[in-house]
C-alpha cells in the first residue's frame, strides 16, 4: 500500500518541477531573476547537470556498479533486470554557489527539475525504463569594461548573457544472463543555447554620437544519443555479493543549426534609433559529443550495506562544433572524477524502530571538470551525505541528499565556486501495473 499521502506529495513536487524546469529553460537573461548565475556556464555547453537520482547523488555518484530491486540506476542501464517492482521515481534539486572572483564574491541560486524515470520489470531477466533529465545548463550574466585608444566609442561597457542547455529523454532496455547483464539506453538529446554580448559607450564625452552593437547567437540543437552498459554480480557467499560494472558512450553528433544577428543603435542622447541590423542566415552542421566511460566496484552485504569506488572518464579532445567555433573555446583535452560511497541499513525488517529501516548514505569525489583557463584545468571536488526514508507498509521511499563542493581555482585569476546541493526524490513501487485480484 501507498502511503496515505504519498500521491498529495508527488503531484506537488511534479508542479514545482515543471514550473521551475520552465524558469530554467526561459530565453530571457535577466541578471536580476534569482538564477544560477554561473560563470563557468559560458563556455562549451555550458555546467554538466547530474541527472542521477538523488540516492546515487547521496553516495558520491558511485553508479556503475549499483543496483536495487526497488530504485532505478538510470546511469547504467545494466542495472534494470535487477528491478523487482515497477517503479517510478522523480526529483528536484536546489542549490547555491558562492562565486570568488579576484577578491570579490556574490552568491546566486536555483531550484529545478532533476529526473524523471520509471522502470518496469519484463520478467526475472528483463527490464525496461522510460526516462528524462536535463545533460547541460548555461546561465550567467557578466559585465567588464574596455579602452581601446583611437575608438570612436571611447570606453565601453560590455556585457555578456546566456541561456540554455540540453535535455535527454531516452528509453533503456537490458538482458540478463546467469551472473551478467548488458543494456542501453537510447534517445532524443536536445536544447538551445543562447549567447548575447552587447557593447555600449560610458564615454560622456562622446556618448551621445556612440553607437551601442549587439551580437546574438542561437543555437539550436537535436539528435540520437545513446548509451551501453555491462554488469557481473557474484556471490562470495550467503552473505556478501561483489558486483562490478562499467558504462561505455562512444562519441556521437547531433544536428547543430546557428543562427546570428547583429543590431548597432544610435545614441542621441534623449533617443535611441535602430541603426543597422544583419543575420547571417542559419548554418548547418553537427555537435560532436565525446566518447565518456565509467568502471566501478561494489561490495554488498545482504541488505546491510554497501561500499562502492567509480571511474569516470570522458575525451573532450574529441568534442567540436562546426558552425559554431564559440563553443569550442577552452574546452579541455580529456575530464575525469573518481567517487568512493557507502550507504548502511542499521535493522531494514525492523518493526519497533522507525529509524533502523532508514538507509544512511556518504560519499567523496575528485576529478578535473572539462574546461581549461590559461593552462589550467578546473579541479572539483566533494563530499555528500544521503538518506532514504520508507512509507510505512510500502517499499516506496523519500530520498534525501547534500552534495557540498567546489569548483575551480583562485590561482591565475580564475573563479573558484562553492556550491551546496540539496536534493529530494522520491520513488513509488509495485501498485501502479498491477491488476487488484480483490475488492
Amino acid at each position: 500500500m501507498f502511503h496515505p499521502h504519498a500521491k498529495c506529495v508527488l503531484t506537488i513536487l511534479f508542479l514545482l518541477g515543471a514550473f521551475t524546469l520552465s524558469a530554467q529553460t526561459s530565453t530571457s537573461s535577466n541578471p536580476l531573476s534569482n538564477r544560477d548565475n554561473n560563470p563557468y556556464s559560458k563556455y562549451g555547453i555550458g555546467e554538466l547537470q547530474n541527472g542521477n537520482s538523488t540516492v546515487l547523488k547521496g553516495m558520491g555518484n558511485t553508479t556503475s556498479a549499483f543496483e536495487n530491486p526497488y530504485e532505478i540506476n538510470s546511469d547504467n542501464p545494466a542495472s534494470y533486470p535487477y528491478l523487482k517492482r515497477t517503479t517510478f521515481e522523480a526529483g528536484m534539486t536546489a542549490s547555491t554557489r558562492n562565486v570568488n572572483a579576484m577578491g570579490s564574491s556574490y552568491t546566486t541560486g536555483t531550484a529545478t527539475l532533476s529526473y524523471l524515470t520509471i522502470g518496469i520489470p519484463v520478467n526475472k531477466n528483463a527490464g525496461l525504463c522510460f526516462g528524462f533529465k536535463p545533460y547541460s545548463h548555461s546561465f550567467y550574466a557578466l559585465v567588464d569594461t574596455l579602452f581601446t585608444a583611437g575608438s570612436p566609442l571611447g570606453e565601453t561597457i560590455r556585457s555578456y548573457t546566456g541561456d540554455g542547455g540540453l535535455n535527454y529523454a531516452y528509453i533503456g532496455a537490458a538482458y540478463k544472463y546467469k551472473d551478467f547483464s548488458i543494456g542501453f539506453n537510447g534517445g532524443y538529446m536536445f536544447g538551445t543555447i543562447q549567447s548575447n554580448t552587447e557593447v555600449t559607450s560610458i564615454d560622456t564625452v562622446i556618448t551621445n554620437r556612440a553607437y551601442t552593437a549587439n551580437y546574438a547567437n542561437y543555437n539550436r540543437l537535436g539528435g540520437l544519443y545513446w548509451k551501453a552498459g555491462l554488469m557481473w554480480e557474484h556471490n562470495l557467499d550467503s552473505n556478501y555479493t561483489l558486483r562490478i560494472g562499467g558504462t561505455l558512450t562512444l562519441g556521437q553528433s547531433i544536428t547543430e543549426r546557428l543562427s546570428s544577428y547583429q543590431v548597432s543603435i544610435y545614441n542621441f542622447g534623449d533617443t535611441l534609433v535602430n541603426d543597422t541590423s544583419a543575420s547571417s542566415g542559419e548554418a548547418r552542421g553537427k555537435l560532436k559529443l565525446p566518447m565518456s566511460y565509467s568502471i566501478g566496484a561494489m561490495l554488498m552485504k545482504d541488505n546491510k550495506w554497501g561500499i562502492g569506488v567509480d571511474f569516470t572518464a570522458t575525451q573532450w579532445s574529441q568534442f567540436n562544433s562546426q558552425p559554431d567555433t564559440n563553443l569550442n573555446h577552452a574546452v579541455a583535452k580529456g575530464s575525469y572524477k573518481a567517487s568512493f560511497g557507502f550507504e548502511f541499513t542499521p535493522d531494514a525488517n525492523s518493526i519497533r524502530s522507525y529509524y533502523s529501516k532508514v538507509t544512511y548514505r556518504a560519499g567523496v569525489y575528485y576529478g578535473m571538470d572539462y574546461l581549461t583557463f590559461q593552462n589550467t584545468q578546473l579541479p572539483v571536488y566533494g563530499v555528500t551525505l544521503g538518506a532514504s526514508l520508507p512509507f510505512r507498509r510500502s517499499f516506496s521511499h523519500l530520498h534525501t541528499s547534500l552534495d557540498i563542493g567546489r569548483i575551480g581555482t583562485t590561482a591565475n585569476n580564475l573563479i573558484q565556486e562553492t556550491y551546496v546541493r540539496f536534493s529530494l526524490g522520491m520513488s513509488f513501487n509495485d501498485l501502479w501495473f498491477i491488476k487488484r485480484k480483490y475488492e
